[in-house]
């Protein structure tokens, strides 16, 4: 049996250190050609003659598609390993958290495979933002019942 002390030094010489000022930039770069190219596409829409409200709603569907079409073509996890979070917090993240399983559990079939592996990354981020917003809102509810505006 390992002790303590012998797993880690186990761990520290087998996992290379993470270069941590790399990452960052990585994933501000990355994440920041994301939404980048969402603001581009904002722009071509309202261009293309699109109102700004719409254009919005286009840019949001682009992306989601693009993050599907991007997993399914098995490239988002390579673009994912180097932008760590900047892949993961745009809405192609959450689309790549929708697809990846769905396609992974396609031969289940369409009920028990996609249909119930699709959520299971995204699942508990739906569950919990839903869960926030609703304390949120209750908390705004009963400030406002005692007379402080939030703005």
């Amino acid at each position: 049996m390992v002790n303590k002390k012998e797993y880690s030094q186990m761990v520290k010489t087998t996992s290379k250190n993470s270069e941590l000022l790399v990452n960052c930039a990585k994933a501000f770069l990355i994440g920041g050609a994301i939404c980048l190219l969402g603001q581009l596409l904002m722009s071509w829409y309202m261009y293309m003659g699109a109102e700004q409200k719409d254009s919005r709603i286009y840019v949001s569907v682009s992306l989601v598609f693009l993050g599907v079409l991007l997993t399914a073509l098995h490239l988002y996890d390579d673009i994912a390993k180097h932008a760590g979070a900047g892949t993961l917090v745009p809405i192609t993240g959450f689309a790549n958290s929708i697809a990846s399983p769905a396609i992974e559990f396609k031969t289940e079939g369409f009920v028990t495979g996609v249909g119930a592996k699709m959520f299971v990354i995204a699942g508990p981020v739906i569950v919990y933002g839903i869960g926030a917003g609703v304390l949120y809102g209750l908390i705004i509810y009963i400030l406002q019942l005692f007379g402080v505006n939030i703005g």
